[in-house]
């Protein structure tokens, strides 16, 4: 029998925290093991407690989610406890900075159910989430970048036109079976083409993959491709 996940939630509104921590508790394979009101609390359960998973809002008081995310990752998501942001479509400007504080990806607070549980289980098992909604936030954030600031692409050289492909549909929040149907090959062969492409650019994750998408502008807002 495989341990239970360990999941930290941690947001400051305590309706919102017992409705997440009921829902988690009644999923099996799932464990609350703390709560936090705020991002110092968070911290601090995080590094007691040694959960796999925190749920994590972003604004709350003493110390914001995004400090606390960098805290307790240091930057890396292949580190420690995997850190899924509680967000709502009125923080578009935290997406990036999440993503580089070390979040694993977004939950949205008003998700059913069934996507908060399923959310917990994609991040213990080391998976990035990224849904299309988030990305569209993700794209609106580097729209309001100047063009000067981003690099050039020459570090996308290595990449084969497949995989380069792949990289753009990425960075429109694709699956890869929507990869799979929209270039008319196998699931299998995408997958392959997205490690390949990782390993290539020598990326953890999808996350980091849409992220470089966009610092290196081959993906622009506005542009054919770059959103759905």
């Amino acid at each position: 029998m495989t341990d239970p996940i360990r999941v930290l939630v941690a947001d400051d509104q305590e309706l919102v925290r017992t409705g997440f921590c009921v829902i988690l508790e009644a999923a099996d394979g799932i464990t609350v093991v703390a709560e936090a009101a705020n991002g110092v609390q968070a911290v601090r359960a995080a590094a007691d407690r040694q959960p796999d998973v925190i749920l994590m809002d972003v604004r709350m008081p003493e110390m914001d989610g995004l400090e606390a995310t960098r805290q307790i990752t240091g930057g890396d998501r292949a580190a420690g406890p995997k850190v899924v942001m509680l967000t709502t479509f009125d923080f578009d400007d935290y997406v990036y900075e999440a993503l580089r504080a070390g979040a694993s990806g977004f939950l949205l607070k008003d998700a059913p159910r069934h996507d908060l549980i399923a959310a917990v289980r994609t991040a213990a098992a080391g998976n990035a989430l990224l849904a299309p909604s988030v990305t569209m936030r993700l794209i609106d954030a580097f729209a309001r970048r100047p063009a000067q600031t981003l690099p050039a692409p020459s570090r996308l050289a290595s990449l084969t036109a497949r995989e380069r492909d792949i990289l753009l549909r990425l960075a429109r929040g694709l699956t890869n079976a929507e990869i799979a149907a929209d270039l008319i090959v196998s699931e299998a062969t995408v997958k392959s083409h997205v490690g390949s492409l990782l390993a290539k650019l020598g990326l953890r994750d999808r996350v980091q993959a849409v992220i470089l998408a966009y610092e290196t502008g081959i993906v622009r807002p506005g542009e054919p491709g770059a959103a759905r």
